[in-house]
This record gives structure tokens, sequence and C-alpha cells, in this order.
């Protein structure tokens, strides 16, 4: 959007606090147009801290003539939205070599406290955008809201689901996967055109990441309060596996190629810290640290789960195709192999050990792709998804034996992946339909990516899977938990259509779980 000089002045002058910027943050840009088009996000929230991002956008450093120079860019947080009362400030360098990224990792604020923060580049200001600390460790606060999304392909649908998340007074947003898509446009199916077709390199990467980017809602909910953050396969390839491809698109010559340029145009775009994508940045490794543990005072602590960097290879697709397949598990030797892993070695060894220290109320597992295990077979017989947990059965047993052994707090389980809404129980033995629940499980639909299943056969699919109460295949939107002392309140929120920018927004279902207990309860909507 191309900007007036008057819109400009007014963006440099838009509070009193711009005076007393450094003069490296003003001294190398006069923008024709918006520098900022991709917005403002916040992220990796700490009790003290929180990751700041933007991205200058390449048809405005174009048109400056600063698309392979390096562009000072300040950065300022403060306490209220005037800027009068700063917290902290800036100045960061964006370069060519990370896209003209800029993350502020800002540290020493206050806990449980919010804040406004913007960037400023030359004569241009970025929109205000707000965020907020997360409890100390050892503060009691009262509620936490939290709403999970994934799975938000482009030319399936607008974002108006997080026009909604607006309103839903969010303290985080849980985004669990697939936060763009490799596929190119699908016409005549697509309802907005996805420009640049397959995309390998790091410049497709990122020229995908702008093109989601660009929508509005994404950069309001964004700009509205900070997210947590896990990554699926789309982020590089559908049904990648570890080192492996996946099965989408025309092979590369060098797939590891690939994905480091995946992972490094994910760093670019998210509001994450560097320390976790160093490797990858500085060219010294493959792999990045996505998975994490996050507390929210004594109330509760927020796991990300990274499903894709670390598995074993799928097993048993048929016909010698690589990624994912329904499979019958009795004609499949491999499937229970103690040796393959959903998530590696390393992350299942932290992970049984932060449920070990777990000390808060409730413990909320983000995780990549349905956790229960969900059998299609509507005959009597078994068939299972070997790219979803029930293709890492032991691995997935090994998670749930060290919940039960460590006797960790109330966990919940929030899925992504599926594009269906799936509600319902963890158990100790899924060949025992009677026996133990050891935690509540709510994998979410997407915001806009298609089921193809229609609900009367997932329906048929709900009777042959009693430990889920509740499933549903056609509706997009996202979920929203409440947690409090006692309680934990799931709300299943659907837009009307998702191919249509203006849609509204309904209440699709409404459960709770009580403290100590992880049986779910559907409550009136």
């Amino acid at each position: 959007m191309s900007l007036k000089r008057r819109d400009l002045l007014k963006l440099a002058g838009a509070s009193i606090g711009l005076s007393a910027l450094a003069s490296r943050g003003w001294s190398q840009a006069t923008w024709a147009t918006d520098p900022f088009p991709m917005g403002v996000a916040s992220g990796s929230p700490t009790s003290t801290g929180i990751v700041l991002w933007t991205r200058l956008g390449p048809a405005a450093l174009e048109a400056a003539g600063l698309r392979g120079r390096d562009v000072d860019v300040t950065w300022q947080i403060a306490h209220d939205e005037r800027f009068s009362r700063m917290a902290a400030s800036g100045v960061i360098t964006a370069t060519p070599r990370l896209a003209h990224s800029v993350h502020a990792e800002v540290e020493a604020l206050e806990p449980g406290h919010d804040y406004f923060y913007r960037f400023i580049a030359g004569n241009a200001a970025s929109v205000t955008g707000r965020t907020k600390t997360f409890p100390a460790p050892d503060a009691e606060p009262g509620r936490l809201r939290l709403a999970y999304a994934s799975c938000q392909q482009w030319g399936n649908g607008y974002y108006s689901a997080f026009r909604h998340m607006l309103g839903e007074r969010l303290d985080v947003v849980l985004f669990l996967g697939d936060y763009m898509y490799e596929y190119p446009s699908s016409k005549p199916a697509d309802v907005r055109p996805t420009t640049g077709g397959w995309i390998t390199t790091l410049e497709g990467y990122r020229s995908r990441y702008a093109l989601h980017k660009s929508d509005p809602d994404l950069q309001a909910i964004h700009a509205a309060c900070p997210w947590i953050l896990t990554w699926d396969d789309h982020e590089v390839q559908n049904d990648y596996a570890g080192e492996r491809e996946g099965n989408s698109g025309a092979p590369v010559a060098n797939f590891m190629a690939r994905r480091h340029a995946a992972y490094q145009a994910y760093y670019e775009h998210m509001p994450v810290r560097r320390a976790s994508f160093a490797a990858i940045i500085d060219g010294t490794g493959e792999n990045a640290r996505v998975f994490g543990a996050t507390p929210y005072g004594r109330l509760a602590t927020i796991y990300t789960l990274d499903g894709r960097q670390f598995r074993t290879p799928q097993v048993c697709t048929p016909n010698n195709r690589i990624g994912g397949a329904i499979v019958n598990p009795a004609k499949c030797p491999q499937w229970l192999d103690p040796q393959r892993t959903y998530l590696g070695e390393e992350q299942e060894g932290w992970l049984q050990r932060q449920f070990e220290r777990a000390t808060t109320q409730w413990n909320a597992i983000g995780s990549p792709c349905l956790f229960g295990q969900r059998n299609y077979s509507t005959d009597g017989g078994m068939r299972l998804s070997n790219d979803d947990w029930d293709g890492y059965a032991a691995s997935r047993q090994r998670v749930i034996d060290a919940m039960l052994r460590t006797k960790v707090h109330n966990p919940v389980i929030f899925g992504g992946d599926a594009h269906e809404n799936w509600v319902g129980h963890v158990l100790k033995d899924y060949a025992n339909p009677q026996s133990q629940r050891v935690a509540a499980e709510f994998c979410g639909t997407s915001i806009t990516s298609l089921s193809g299943r229609s609900q009367e056969r997932t329906e048929k699919l709900l009777a042959v899977n009693p430990h889920f109460i509740f499933a549903n295949s056609v509706c997009r939107g996202y979920g929203v938990a409440e947690f409090t002392l006692r309680r934990l309140e799931t709300t299943l929120r659907a837009v009307n259509d998702a191919v249509d920018p203006n849609s509204g927004v309904y209440t699709l279902a409404k459960f709770s779980v009580q403290s100590g207990d992880p049986t779910v309860h559907r409550e009136p909507a």
C-alpha cells in the first residue's frame, strides 16, 4: 500500500517518545511504501521476557534501493500505548542474509505484565502490538485463557477465524503446526490463489510465508497477544520424517538442504529465540530446538512437542512409497518396534524429566498430531495412520507410562494436523476400552485446511473409537481452553463458512475437565 508523505510523518511522530530515539534508527531510509507489510508479532514468552518480531518487506526495500543492504530498525516496548512510559528499546540491524527479519529478545521485564511494542525504520513506524509476560514461577494466577489452532492452507479459505479469536480475551495462542503449506495453487478449488508453485528453496519458503502473513486477520491476532509455536510437516514437505523427504512435489537432489532452508525461513518469520535456531542460522548444524516448556505461574505449564525433526520414518506404506498411509498393524512387523520413535530419544527423555519435576496444577501438552488411537476400520478390523502417533505406538506408550509413573498433575493434550475436532481420553491401554483414563485430549480442527471426510463417515469412526466422545470433520475454526485451579473448560469455535472472508462464528461444542479427574464432560453450548 502506497503511503502519502503526511501518513509517514504521522507514523514517525506518533508519540513523544520518538524524539529520544537513537539516530541510527532514523538514518537510512525514506520509504515510498509501507516497510512493515507483514505486521508485527510477539512470542516465546517467559515471566520476564518476550521476543518481538517483524520483517521488512521486499517491495519496500526494492523501492528504497535497500534490497541487498543492512537496515537498522529501532524497537520499542512500553507500559502504555502512547509509549510515554518506556520499558526498553534498542536498535537491531536487519540483514539480507536473514531476509531483513527482526527478532528483539527483550529481557528484564515485569512478570505478569501487559506491554505495547512497535518498530521504526527510517521515517516509518509499524503498527503497535500488544503483548504480555507470563506470571512469575511462584505466582498463583486465577486463570489462563489459551487458544489452540493449526493448519491454515492459504487457498482453502480466509482467516476469519483469527478475526473472531481477537474477541476471546486470550493470554496466549498455541499454534500447533502447518502455519503455511508447500503446495501450489490447486485451481479451480482454491478460494484465493497460492502464488509461487511448489516451494523447495529458501527464497520460495520466504515468499510463501510472506503470502500467508499478508492476511490482515492473521496480522491482527499476532499483534494482539503472544504466541507459542511448534511445527508439523507442511513447513517443509508433506509427511517428511526426520532426514527423509516426504511425498509431495518432485523429489529434490538434496532433501537436507531443502529442510535447512525451510527451518531458516521458519526462524525468519516467527517470534522465536535465536539460540533455538543457532545451528541453522550459523550453518553449523542441521537441527533446531522447537520443543520446550513454559510455566504460567503455578497454574499451568505449556509444553510444545516436535513430532517431525527427530522421528523415525513411517513403516509399511504400500507400494514402496514414502510418507503416510492407513495401515493394518497386524500386517506390519515393524509396527511395535520399540526402537521407533515419534519424538526422538533426546526429546522423549526431556519430556519424562519435565513430568518428574512438574509442580503446576495443569500440564498442557501441545502435540502437532492426534495423540490417541484412531481406528479407521468400521468392519471389526484395525486400520491406523502410520504418520500420526498411532504409527509410533511404542513411543506413545512410553509417554503414557511416564505420565502414570510420575503422577504428573492433570495432563491435557492439545493436537493439530487432523483438520477435524476430536475430543476424548488418553487410555493406559488402547487394547482395552475400559482401561484407565490417563489424560484428556482436544485435537483441534483447521483454520482453513479441508478434511475431505463427511460427518456421516466421522460418526461411524467415532462409534468404533469409544475413548473419544466427540468428533466433527466439517467445521473450520479453533479452540479456547480456560484453566482455573479447579477446572478446565474448552470451547470449540467454528466459522460459518471459511470461504467467506466476513464469516461469522459460533460455538460448536463445550467441554469441562475437573482437576484430579481426566474425564471429559460435554457441557451445554
